[in-house]
């Protein structure tokens, strides 16, 4: 099924209102594009390695929906500019155009999968599903991970994914038992298993990421690996926190911002065993003396600090 995409230039204001309004005319699904600052609530519950930059708030918004290409859909435009008209008498709905943007692909949803190749970490090949592995990379890489990040999570290809894996790879051992904060896309467990561990547990805020990193351990050979994942935040809920379980992990691996981490690495503590390893990584460099202050004060200890570009990565090691 072919889409077009329509958006209608507004204000942030207007977008609830326009949302609402869209929705008793039966459009589903809006996507709103703006510049307000995040809350503080907001990036706790981002569990990303790459945070969004956002431009100069001036108060303009883009509400964009989709429309089957293959239908007349002069009615119902019509019936969203004369309801546009209509909040205009009671609020600032900006410059109130729509504009229509004709989508070539069929599947809209897929038009992601362009900018994501194979690409490798040292001698790991990382390869898409809808990519063919070269006989010459199966022969000179020690490992081959397939990765398929949907449409909301990681790849490993971003810095701090990087980072990670490295660490993992350094620190992992035959047995270990993993807790991997902000799974996503289940990257980081499936590196953790490769490189020999016997158990991992996942926590994030998406329930997106229940298919996602199903489908990733499937694609791995890992579906009989036992892996767990826990949807809720870890931080400040004690019902995930009793799931996760006290001092039963060997290694916790967190690639999320850095203001996150400041109220994550005072509860994990709790989850790693005594003299545990505890791999941070999401942290842009000017962030680094705020995460390794907090870790001194928290009684961790530093074994090192990596960094690649911009982007930092801390293990420390439970008292």
């Amino acid at each position: 099924m072919k889409y077009n995409r329509y958006t209608i230039n507004t204000t942030t204001e207007a977008c609830d209102i326009i949302s609402s309004a869209l929705s008793d005319i039966g459009v589903e699904g809006v996507e709103i594009e703006d510049n307000i600052p995040l809350s503080e609530s907001e990036k706790a519950a981002m569990f990303v390695d790459i945070p969004l930059e956002k431009g100069e708030n001036d108060g303009t918004a883009k509400l964009s929906f989709y429309l089957d290409a293959s239908e007349n859909n002069e009615i119902i435009l019509e019936e969203i500019r004369n309801e546009l008209n209509s909040i205009r008498k009671y609020a600032d709905i900006g410059d109130g155009s729509i504009t229509v943007h004709e989508l070539a692909d069929e599947d809209y949803l897929n038009n992601w999968k362009q900018y994501f190749h194979q690409f490798h970490i040292g001698d790991i090949l990382f390869i898409p599903s809808w990519e063919k592995v070269p006989k010459e990379d199966l022969e000179q890489n020690s490992l081959v991970i397939h990765i398929d990040p949907g449409t909301a999570f990681g790849t490993g290809k971003h810095e701090t994914t990087h980072l990670c894996i490295e660490a993992l790879r350094k620190y992992v051992k035959p047995g270990f038992n993993i807790l991997d904060v902000g799974t996503g896309s289940g990257i980081l467990s499936i590196m953790a298993y490769k490189f020999g561990a016997s158990g991992a547990v996942g926590t994030d805020l998406d329930v997106c990421a229940i298919d996602a990193v199903q489908n990733n351990m499937e694609a791995n050979g890992l579906s009989d690996a036992g892996f767990k994942l826990i949807i809720g935040n870890i931080i400040d809920n004690k019902e995930i926190q009793d799931e996760a379980g006290y001092e039963r992990y060997d290694i916790v691996v967190a690639n999320i911002l850095a203001e996150i981490l400041k109220d994550l690495t005072p509860v994990v503590k709790n989850h790693l065993k005594k003299g545990g390893i505890y791999i941070l990584s999401g942290i842009i460099d000017d962030k680094e003396e705020m995460i390794t202050d907090l870790l001194k004060a928290s009684d961790y200890e530093i074994i090192e600090v990596n960094r690649l570009g911009e982007w930092v990565c801390v293990v420390a090691r439970r008292s």
